[in-house]
């Protein structure tokens, strides 16, 4: 491959997957000139990938953005889900002193929302939204992240946050009870273990064990061989009607409600919520069929203004890839 411009390199950097492309600021963020797919664990560092990946291209770097699951302190990350510790200014060094980005994940899916076209979300709220309102991302994959948006009078810029490991909240008495369940066995009981792929299997198991709902013989045996048994649950509670399953994805959704509107009153995301993350995308029928929006705004004195705050699901499965790019771009 051979380009005259400076383009772009942009990365979703995660645990399983590493996704890098290519973008000129001509054609924009929605248009890579090229992206290609690593397999994190056959790569001892980001930047083995990325000098596989450049080998055999004659381009010109002009800069670089990579949004990686972790908090990026000073230019540095130690990602979540791998031995690798990232450097922006090493990296910048290999990149022939181009100028290097680190991104929190959910800072770099942020940071693609100004940019997202109308088919890439879904609404489950149209709301009141304020011109140039914050704006809240919650995103449930693996565990959960969380940042936010605000306008600096010129344009959206996007800020980090780890308000997944805060302190779960009951906003009810079964969620109470929960609590006290899991309490002994975790010690901090942080949001993420409740609203997340990872906590699924925490809620599946409260309900199994302290609110007496029975788990069908192929179930348990599909569940005991799974690595991830959270696919399964909700598989089963949306193809197959299996009660404890449907409890579980109805428990989830109350309790992501509930977060998603904490979140929105603790940036006054007036702009709206936005969902992201690989859990809401496969379930949006269920979403837009539950009690979503009550529980969200179910807030005491803040009530109506929490009715009036838009809530979108991100569809756009390259969210965090494109926000890298975004980011860089909307430099320029």
């Amino acid at each position: 491959m051979s380009h005259s411009d400076q383009l772009l390199l942009a990365g979703d950097i995660g645990g399983t997957k590493t996704i890098l492309a290519l973008f000129s600021p001509k054609l924009g963020p929605y248009e890579p000139l090229e992206k290609a797919t690593f397999s994190s664990s056959n790569y001892k560092s980001l930047d083995e990938i990325i000098q596989s990946y450049l080998r055999d291209k004659s381009v010109s770097i002009h800069s670089a953005s990579f949004g990686i699951a972790g908090p990026v302190e000073q230019g540095r990350v130690q990602t979540t889900n791998l031995p690798w510790v990232i450097e922006a200014a090493a990296l910048s060094q290999d990149l022939d002193g181009a100028p290097v980005r680190l991104l929190n994940d959910l800072q770099a899916i942020a940071s693609a929302i100004p940019f997202l076209h109308p088919e890439d979300l879904e609404t489950l709220n149209p709301g009141a939204p304020a011109p140039h309102g914050a704006i809240g991302v919650i995103a449930p994959g693996t565990g959960l992240g969380e940042a936010f948006m605000v306008w600096d009078g010129k344009r959206y810029r996007a800020y980090p946050s780890e308000g997944g490991h805060t302190n779960f909240s009951p906003a009810n008495p079964i969620e109470l009870e929960l609590l006290t369940y899991l309490l002994p066995r975790l010690g901090h009981v942080s949001c993420e273990r409740v609203c997340s792929g990872m906590g699924v299997p925490n809620l599946y198991n409260f309900l199994r064990d302290c609110r007496g709902l029975s788990e069908p013989g192929w179930l348990k045996e599909a569940l005991d061989a799974a690595a991830d048994p959270t696919p399964i649950i909700f598989k089963a509670a949306a193809e197959r009607q299996v009660e404890i399953c449907i409890r579980t994805v109805e428990m989830f959704i109350d309790i992501l409600a509930s977060e998603g509107g904490n979140l929105a009153l603790k940036t006054m995301a007036t702009g709206g919520i936005y969902l992201g993350g690989g859990i809401p995308p496969r379930i949006v029928p269920q979403l837009k069929a539950s009690n979503f929006m009550a529980t969200f705004s179910d807030k005491g004195r803040f009530d109506k203004m929490l009715a009036r705050v838009p809530v979108h699901v991100i569809v756009q499965p390259g969210a965090a890839l494109l926000g890298a790019a975004c980011d860089m771009l909307g430099e320029e």
